[in-house]
């Protein structure tokens, strides 16, 4: 049990944190909100997954991508194609030329299902896809840079070039993606209606419950002794180098992590908003998500996750409001986060917290720092004498 506490939680601070965090989106919030802004939250937590990424990749691996929104996409395609093809059943499709194919290959002339949309007729199929995929495209890309120790800048605007031809890629292949409309109409998953009330609930829980235990396996990593190297690697990465670790290995294998958990968020935002396009794909979407942990304070797990739902909600209430200049009050917003609290909502907290440490200690001394108790307690004694 102490092992699980320390390893998954992150002691006596981090189990108070997660705890919060539970308690808010598996309670209060679906106790407090009607059903349409719940699954506003839920798509909200979504991309959640991959802020907490990049805290794993950006905040302890110092490693800066701005292109977490491929592997979002990766995810999210994968299981919209399993949707679709089960959407596009004969029967369904009776009224196609081609029946039994999905409907934007019939407009675009397909007359059977491209080679490598056949495995996707399986879920199990889809759920590895989900995780295997962008594990093996972000090896090739950690690979071909990390082994030539390309890193920083470079690196940021590599993954950003990358986000943008994947875009273009979906959008000109629109007989086999879709194109700009992305896949729509996903209606069932296994025969279960995931368009109902009681499937949009359900399916919340599922993805509340999947990003909690994302942040547990990643307190877990950064614990273990690859968190420390990790660490030590973003300060002082020569250092490590020459203490005869492959600093190379490193890079690869939390980026890998970082674009599995990224997928898992897109699969469940397929499932939650119930289509998938190439907007969630591109520079934008990837710059949000930078932004999100950004606000939510890149170091901490829990942090992103309140940053995530801040800038949402902002982004949604300034839409709403104020139409017309809400990019305006966005962008003036992520500004001065970035500067008067550096470190985001975790360090806001941070320094709160210890100062009501403080005083807890200043408290229990009889309201007085130890150094002047124990300076009284001396002064009354030689009054004594």
């Amino acid at each position: 049990m102490s092992f699980f506490y320390e390893r998954f939680l992150g002691g006596k601070n981090g189990a108070y944190g997660f705890i919060i965090l539970a308690v808010l989106i598996l309670i209060v919030l679906p106790l407090t909100l009607d059903l349409f802004r719940l699954n506003l939250i839920g798509k909200y937590l979504t991309y959640a997954f991959a802020a907490v990424s990049l805290v794993l990749l950006w905040g302890y691996g110092g490693i800066l991508s701005l292109g977490q929104g491929v592997f979002f996409g990766l995810g999210g395609y994968a299981m919209a194609m399993f949707l679709k093809l089960e959407a596009s059943d004969p029967e369904n499709t009776a009224i196609q030329s081609t029946p039994g194919i999905p409907d934007f290959m019939d407009w675009n002339q397909l007359t059977e299902l491209p080679w490598f949309w056949v495995p996707f007729e399986h879920l199990w199929v889809a759920i590895l896809a989900i995780l295997v995929v962008p594990a093996v495209f972000a090896f090739i890309i950690g690979y071909s840079m990390f082994k030539r120790r390309v890193g920083g800048v470079y690196f940021a605007i590599i993954t950003q070039v990358i986000a943008v031809i994947l875009t273009v890629l979906i959008v000109g292949q629109q007989g086999y993606t879709g194109g700009i409309n992305g896949i729509t109409d996903l209606r069932t998953l296994n025969g279960w209606d995931i368009r109902v009330d009681s499937a949009k609930y359900i399916l919340y829980f599922v993805n509340a419950i999947l990003l909690l235990s994302v942040i547990c396996i990643s307190r877990f990593v950064l614990t273990s002794k690859f968190g420390r190297l990790l660490l030590a690697m973003k300060d002082k990465e020569d250092r490590v180098r020459f203490s005869g670790y492959d600093v190379s290995n490193f890079k690869i294998f939390i980026f890998c992590l970082s674009a599995v958990i990224a997928a898992i968020g897109g699969a469940m935002f397929t499932l939650q908003v119930g289509f998938m396009s190439p907007s969630f794909v591109g520079i934008v979407p990837s710059i949000e998500m930078v932004i999100f942990a950004a606000v939510g304070g890149r170091m901490s797990l829990i942090g992103v996750v309140y940053g995530t739902l801040i800038v949402n909600l902002g982004k949604t209430t300034f839409s709403e409001t104020f139409p017309e200049v809400w990019l305006f009050l966005m962008g003036g917003l992520f500004i001065a986060v970035v500067m008067f609290f550096p470190n985001g909502l975790a360090g806001i907290y941070e320094k709160y917290a210890s100062k009501i440490g403080f005083l807890k200690r200043f408290q229990d001394s009889g309201n007085k720092p130890a150094g002047a108790a124990a300076l009284e307690e001396k002064a009354k004694s030689q009054g004594a004498e």
